[in-house]
């Protein structure tokens, strides 16, 4: 038998015209637009001596992947096997902030994968590679946040570095504040809730 859970646990005393239903509270949805920011480990000659750099981020893209399938021909039959998982890139808009140092850093992270002036690729050792320093961030946290602005969840991509950055379009017309879009690959992403 299929039971409502609402119905069941909170429409069961409601009586229409003499009372008012309850709300349900376990089954409120998580806001979408209720999130920080944050980098772990970004080189230092970006951010100085500060350990975490948090950006006023306007939206970031979907995060996730897909595992890819092996595909098994046996007669007529398919069959399925898990296969690679491959993380998607993420993209998020920044805020140009004028007093913070964010859009900077963010620029000169990213020419440390390819330098516009010179061309040059990683100047940066990768991770394990002969050095110290390091084109990758050791993680980007993206904290979801309840209704009192309290961190309830979030979302750790691990091994992260830009791959593209977009200004954004300057135009007399609107009345919005100047972006910077900038793409990121991860090597691996988790998500968890915090207790």
């Amino acid at each position: 038998m299929v039971d409502s859970y609402l119905k069941n646990d909170y429409r069961a005393n409601f009586e229409p015209g003499r009372t008012l239903p309850k709300l349900s509270t376990k089954l409120d949805a998580v806001r979408s637009y209720q999130f920080e920011v944050k980098f772990f480990g970004v080189p230092q000659e970006f951010i100085g001596t500060q350990q975490v750099l948090t950006a006023a981020a306007k939206q970031v893209s979907p995060i996730g992947g897909a595992v890819d399938d092996i595909v098994v021909d046996r007669l007529n039959d398919k069959l399925y096997y898990p296969g690679k998982f491959t993380p998607e890139n993420v993209v998020i808009t920044f805020d140009n902030q004028l007093l913070s140092q964010t859009t900077p850093a963010l620029w000169n992270w990213f020419k440390t994968i390819y330098d516009p002036i010179t061309g040059d690729m990683t100047k940066l050792s990768a991770p394990g590679g002969p050095g110290n320093k390091s084109f990758k961030a050791s993680k980007m946290t993206v904290l979801e946040l309840d209704n009192t602005n309290e961190p309830h969840a979030y979302i750790e991509m691990y091994g992260v570095y830009p791959t593209g950055v977009r200004f954004s379009e300057k135009n007399y017309a609107t009345n919005d504040f100047s972006t910077v879009e900038v793409t990121f690959r991860y090597d691996f992403v988790d998500y968890d809730k915090i207790n």
